[in-house]
């Protein structure tokens, strides 16, 4: 089977790689494209697969002089489409017959635009190579205590006050003081997407069949908003703001007066059928002595203050349920409390996703093991400066979503996040998105039988040349130090032996 694979790779350049493949005499060199939609032989084809693989299910039959494509819904033609292309670009459409369809519903790419904004070009032109790989959910992290970057018409100190900063990267403005400041000061740096910007945004998403999914961060990193409006912090027994403070106040009803309003103003621009809560890292360092959190807790008879995160993750799902949409929130929330129809986002690693499917939650598993980006690629010593450990493009392409003891249907699906403390400018940002991002997409869309990464490297260093000639700024796999191709996960010490065997 591995030898199979190994072939049929060489012949076919396209990631993630299809269901199918049966190859044929030849190649395409010139011809008619003819268009087939829900035909009787297609729709006996995929009977069996879930809905959301079914509406995406494509068959390619290609000859010499033709290109025939069938598919179930314009979303399955688009697919088709961009398997050809990708081909086209790679230099050659073999003859065969290609029948395809997705393995999870969610195929996901979150960049936070908070820490490094970048811009509608730069969002625009992912989501251009997002669809190339098949990838359909774009999870967009809007706010953190490093900036605010939505236009908020009920809130405008939001964005008047905290969506410029005094630093140009991260770091710099977390060694000045965090220093937040307005547009108009020359050292100033950020910006922020208008609604109208948005709107655009996921217009040209939908358009290649991605949802954009936003996330408005509670309770935790949420220094901005404090900043920008001090009645949602908490205050000390003796009256005075906290001031600074990390989290917002689940005990005080402004902090819920704003973010209603201020999820419904993202509802309006964002049609997905999920909102992302966040919910992650709360420090809950000044709700201990909150008045109007110990009231809160006296209230609901709790008795420990890590039990306010679920009241206000409630109490938000609620919000967000009248509007008729559902939540996603990183793997805390499960720890106080959550209804059933919330969505769980594994980040710590696997355990969440576990625990959240024995408990019957749908799941997005993005274990920062795998599917961080902001990771180091390869050795410290030759790469820009990253967080944590090392995530190598093989370790990447490793990855199998469903852990043993987990329910598969319950595994909407996978995601990669670039988190952006250590990326200030969108050409890092590429360089460290891809390769990995076309190792993720296979994860995502290629049943696990057929993956197999020697193969995978082959198509992904060719396609890596297609992504150059795009004007993208990917990682040079030819410079990849033995370690990282060994698919180690750490940084082993000196004198350990590197075995290599991919080429």
């Amino acid at each position: 089977m591995t030898f199979l694979l190994l072939i049929l790779s060489a012949m076919l350049n396209l990631i993630p790689a299809p269901v199918e493949y049966t190859p044929g005499e030849g190649e395409f060199t010139h011809g008619r494209t003819t268009v087939r939609m829900n035909g009787r032989a297609l729709r006996k084809a995929a009977a069996g697969l879930p809905d959301f693989a079914r509406k995406e299910a494509y068959r390619i039959s290609i000859s010499p002089r033709r290109i025939r494509i069938e598919a179930l819904t314009p979303e399955g033609l688009f697919r088709a489409r961009k398997s050809i292309e990708q081909m086209q670009a790679t230099g050659s459409v073999p003859c065969g017959v290609i029948f395809d369809y997705p393995r999870f519903a969610h195929r996901g790419l979150m960049l936070d635009e908070s820490r490094s904004f970048k811009g509608v070009g730069f969002i625009k032109k992912q989501i251009d190579a997002m669809a190339l790989l098949k990838l359909n959910v774009l999870h967009l992290h809007l706010d953190d205590s490093a900036g605010w970057r939505i236009e908020s018409e009920t809130y405008p100190d939001l964005t008047a006050k905290t969506a410029w900063r005094i630093g140009w990267d991260y770091f710099a403005w977390e060694r000045g003081g965090y220093k937040f400041s307005t547009k108009d000061n020359p050292e100033a740096s950020g910006g922020y997407y208008s609604k109208a910007e948005l709107r655009e945004i996921v217009a040209y998403a939908a358009e290649r069949f991605i949802t954009v999914i936003p996330e408005i961060e509670m309770p935790g990193h949420s220094m901005e908003v404090g900043y920008a409006y001090p009645e949602v912090l908490c205050t000390t027994p003796d009256g005075r703001r906290c001031t600074g403070a990390w989290d917002l106040c689940p005990g005080s009803e402004a902090t819920y007066a704003l973010l209603e309003s201020v999820l419904n103003e993202v509802m309006d621009i964002f049609p997905s059928p999920f909102i992302h809560i966040g919910g992650d890292e709360a420090g809950m360092k000044t709700w201990h002595d909150c008045p109007a959190c110990r009231a809160r807790m006296e209230e609901e008879g709790y008795t420990d203050v890590k039990q306010l995160q679920g009241y206000l993750i409630r109490r938000v799902e609620k919000m967000v349920r009248s509007r008729g949409r559902r939540i996603i929130g990183w793997d805390e929330i499960l720890e106080t409390g959550v209804p059933q129809d919330a969505v769980i986002q594994s980040w710590r690693g696997i355990t969440g996703g576990i625990n959240a499917s024995k408990a019957g939650h749908e799941v997005v598993m993005s274990p920062n093991s795998h599917c961080y980006f902001d990771y180091y690629q390869d050795l410290i010593r030759k790469e820009p400066p990253a967080c944590g450990q090392l995530v190598s493009l093989r370790f990447t392409y490793g990855y199998e979503p469903v852990a043993p003891g987990m329910d598969e249907s319950l595994v909407r699906g996978v995601q990669a996040n670039l988190w952006c403390e250590f990326i200030p400018n969108p050409e890092h940002a590429e360089y460290m998105l891809y390769p990995r991002l076309f190792a993720s997409a296979e994860t995502a869309w290629t049943p696990a039988a057929r993956k197999e990464y020697k193969g995978f490297r082959k198509r992904a260093r060719k396609l890596l040349d297609v992504w150059r000639e795009k004007g993208y700024h990917p990682f040079d796999m030819d410079t990849e130090s033995e370690l990282a191709r060994s698919g180690m996960q750490r940084f082993p010490p000196e004198g350990v032996p590197i075995i290599v065997d991919d080429e």
